[in-house]
């Protein structure tokens, strides 16, 4: 029972990249999360849907159809269908893609790096700068955390593992998790370190 538990709450990501060895290449390294599984089309199991699709501009167009959340690989920001969830860099770094999956998943639009969105947050169930429930993106020139993104980001800096988040802020595991993916994409940050890079850049945090 634990094990199909544990098995629920993993989400399924068709990997569908122009380029087959470099769909190959990006699930592979997706893999390492344990919080995805994903698979290339030839691996897609028939009867399977999978949550969220990450495609680029050569395959935007055919996964669009199923109607699955789509993660967008494009070398630059264009005007996407609804069914777009985020657009990112063509090299995007690995925990970026999975932090932007894990928010289309749960149903929000993400921001491309440097704009931003109005909206709520799942994770705490109040309002939260930067996402969007089937929202439309506002541009906007300054990043904005919410109150918890805020408090999130400040033991990030000072080294905290999501174990000790948890335990300071008194939330789960998985709520740290979800906070630290959007503020990854929130600031267009390739990992913890870049995140807190960009955040003393943007005068969000001070060391």
């Amino acid at each position: 029972m634990l094990a199909m538990a544990e098995t629920q709450h993993r989400l399924l990501v068709l990997v569908a990249l122009g380029d087959a060895a470099s769909s190959e290449q990006l699930a592979l390294r997706l893999s390492e999360d344990d919080g995805l599984v994903p698979v290339t089309t030839g691996e897609l199991a028939e009867g399977d849907h999978a949550d969220v699709a990450i495609v680029d501009d050569e395959t935007a167009s055919g996964v669009r159809a199923q109607g699955v959340p789509l993660i967008v690989l494009a070398s630059r920001v264009t005007n996407w269908p609804a069914t777009v969830a985020a657009v990112l860099p063509r090299d995007a770094d690995t925990a970026l893609i999975a932090a932007a999956t894990r928010l289309a998943a749960a149903g929000y639009r993400i921001a491309h790096a440097s704009t931003e969105m109005n909206g709520r947050d799942p994770a705490d169930d109040h309002l939260a700068d930067g996402l969007s429930a089937e929202g439309e993106a506002e541009h906007e020139a300054s990043i904005r955390l919410s109150p918890r993104e805020a408090e999130v980001l400040a033991l990030l800096a000072e080294g905290a593992p999501n174990k000790v988040i948890a335990r300071q802020l008194d939330i789960s595991v998985h709520t740290v998790k979800f906070h630290v993916a959007a503020i990854l994409v929130k600031l267009g940050a390739a990992n913890r370190t870049d995140a807190i890079a960009t955040a003393m850049r943007q005068g969000l945090i001070m060391i």
